[in-house]
């Protein structure tokens, strides 16, 4: 099997690590967070910008780019990196959770999925060899698996045939992506089992002994509470190979992303960056911080002192107020840009503390001044 992982340092006082990830469109640097660009664009943002940041892979969806423009249209241009101007790497989610997100749209057998497009009520069937076979079109660098994903509240038979759902699909994913041996993308398998112990370490066993070169957590960060979340991410990781690279899918806010990396997770994504920017709040090392507040109507500076931004190095926190207040679209641009740079920022201080030796005490020092502890 293609190892596609190399490991730089362990912390020595946690699980955290940095490493490569070695990937068609280069090598990404670990631990990472990944900007969610769900159709072909990072909301609020050039791709030239998310590149300057330092962003070396960026996510699509393979749900809503399989409705629009649809695989014809991606067939033509050849593929994402080209109709969308993006030449680092790409990770698209099989997805399985917005699929899941449908609700009473979608009906799950083991055959595959049918379900009814948000967009016009078409009605869709995918199977899990469909779902490779899109994510090739897309020319995905890291495509994942199609799978199942549960609510918190479910009851244990119901998720035990959702795990055994997912394995099978797992399975037939591997056997159809092997059949595309020209094409170069890394398929990484889903760990699912629901909040139920048993379930979740006979999934990631099983799906970290099977012949993906990465392996991704599913089913966390769905409504649980933090503590859960926090639990069963421990758990499950004590289960996952050490030599591929981990990634927790949907994960953005500064916490969760620090007991990711305390776990030794490589790869974390979210919408929270952009879709709190867009709302007018931002990231500071004091905390999240509403832009639209009276308060900030005749406040100078930058938001975070030292940050390279546009809006940090050429507006006052001022001006950011005035035209989220007027409804002006740089508004949500400028924030975007400042979010996405902070994490990009933060990665690499975590980075950093990690080859130290020294991330726990980061970790401890960045929330107790985030949260004001």
């Amino acid at each position: 099997m293609e190892s596609i992982y190399r490991l730089k340092h362990q912390d020595s006082s946690s699980l955290a690590r940095t490493g490569w990830i070695d990937l068609p469109h280069g090598t990404v640097r670990t631990p990472a967070f990944m900007p969610v660009g769900t159709n072909g664009t990072v909301k609020g943002m050039y791709h030239d910008q998310v590149a300057s940041i330092g962003y070396e892979i960026i996510l699509g969806n393979t749900y809503h780019l399989y409705l629009r423009p649809g695989m014809k249209v991606l067939e033509h241009f050849g593929g994402l990196h080209t109709f969308s101007n993006w030449n680092r790497n790409i990770l698209t989610d099989s997805g399985g959770f917005q699929i899941f997100s449908l609700s009473k749209l979608r009906k799950i057998r083991p055959e595959g999925v049918t379900f009814q497009s948000h967009i016009d009520g078409s009605r869709h069937f995918l199977s899990p060899e469909d779902v490779v076979d899109v994510q090739k079109i897309i020319g995905s660098d890291i495509l994942m698996c199609l799978d199942v994903c549960t609510p918190p509240d479910m009851e244990y038979r119901k998720a035990r045939e959702a795990w055994l759902i997912t394995k099978s699909w797992a399975e037939r994913s591997l056997r159809r992506r092997s059949e595309h041996e020209e094409f170069q993308g890394k398929l990484f398998g889903i760990v699912q089992g629901n909040f139920y112990k048993d379930l979740r370490k006979e999934s990631a066993e099983t799906i970290g002994s099977m012949e993906f070169p990465g392996v991704a957590i599913g089913g966390l960060s769905v409504g649980e509470k933090p503590e859960v979340f926090s639990e069963f991410l421990a758990y499950t990781t004590e289960f996952l190979p050490y030599d591929k690279p981990r990634y927790v899918m949907g994960i953005g806010s500064p916490d969760y992303i620090l007991d990711a990396v305390a776990n030794g997770i490589d790869l974390f994504d979210c919408v929270l960056a952009t879709r709190t920017a867009r709302n007018g709040s931002v990231f500071t090392n004091q905390g999240m911080v509403q832009m639209k507040r009276a308060e900030h109507e005749f406040k100078d500076g930058p938001i975070v002192e030292g940050c390279p931004c546009t809006v940090c190095t050429k507006y006052s926190k001022g001006y950011l107020r005035h035209v989220f207040k007027a409804q002006e679209m740089i508004a949500g641009m400028l924030a975007t840009e400042h979010n996405l740079t902070f994490l990009y920022l933060l990665m690499e201080r975590v980075r950093s503390a990690i080859e130290r030796n020294e991330f726990t005490e980061f970790r401890r020092s960045f929330l107790r001044e985030y949260y004001g502890t």
